[in-house]
């Protein structure tokens, strides 16, 4: 079938919608919706209402700004957690890739991106301010930089330390046994791990 040639109108329009998604081509677009075509429509009926559920029903945590069912995170308010040591990520993608080590039991705080003038992307846009203003209302002793190691992260990495460096407080970076222009969520669990366990004092991590 020629994918520029539709039988239907609403074949079309289906197709157009699921190509709008990251990485997903005209002809994957279209072989995604046959296949929920030949399903039942219940079943179909059930995923669309899951991702408008998703749309209308999502929140982000009050505390770290993760994505969440509630207004506190499960993370934020599970009373096992070390309240006194924040990981700060780009996105819940990190925040995922994080947890799946096992090695850490502290908090988070998404930063919701990291800094990329190229893409119009300043401070003002990412949840920093909220970040000073935890290590500066609460008890927090560590706070561990876990940006990927790309020009832009270590650019958010430097911002965040200028802005946190006169406080009460360790900062911390991932050791660099995650290769430079690595993002966090291609990383294995192993590697992301030791390089948490290991994780260096950022000025030390500057000053090489």
């Amino acid at each position: 079938m020629n994918i520029d040639k539709y039988p239907s109108r609403l074949l079309e329009n289906a197709v157009n919608e699921f190509a709008k998604l990251p990485g997903i081509g005209r002809k994957s677009a279209l072989r995604l919706v046959l296949h929920l075509l030949r399903q039942n429509p219940e079943d179909v009926a059930v995923f669309g209402n899951s991702l408008i559920e998703l749309r209308n029903e999502i929140k982000h945590c009050k505390v770290c700004h993760n994505i969440s069912d509630t207004e506190i995170c499960k993370i934020c308010s599970n009373p096992a957690r070390h309240t006194n040591v924040i990981c700060v990520v780009e996105n819940i993608r990190d925040v995922m890739s994080v947890e799946n080590t096992q090695q850490f039991n502290g908090l988070y705080h998404v930063l919701g991106g990291i800094i990329s003038p190229m893409d119009g992307i300043g401070p003002s846009e990412l949840e920093i301010d909220s970040l000073v203003e935890r290590v500066e209302n609460g008890e927090i002793i560590e706070v561990i930089m876990a940006l990927s190691t790309t020009m832009e992260g270590d650019t958010t990495n430097f911002y965040i330390y200028r802005k946190l460096k006169d406080k009460s407080v360790k900062l911390s970076t991932l050791a660099r046994g995650v290769s430079i222009g690595d993002e966090l969520e291609y990383i294995d669990e192993i590697t992301l791990g030791r390089s948490l366990m290991n994780r260096v004092l950022y000025e030390s991590s500057v000053e090489k």
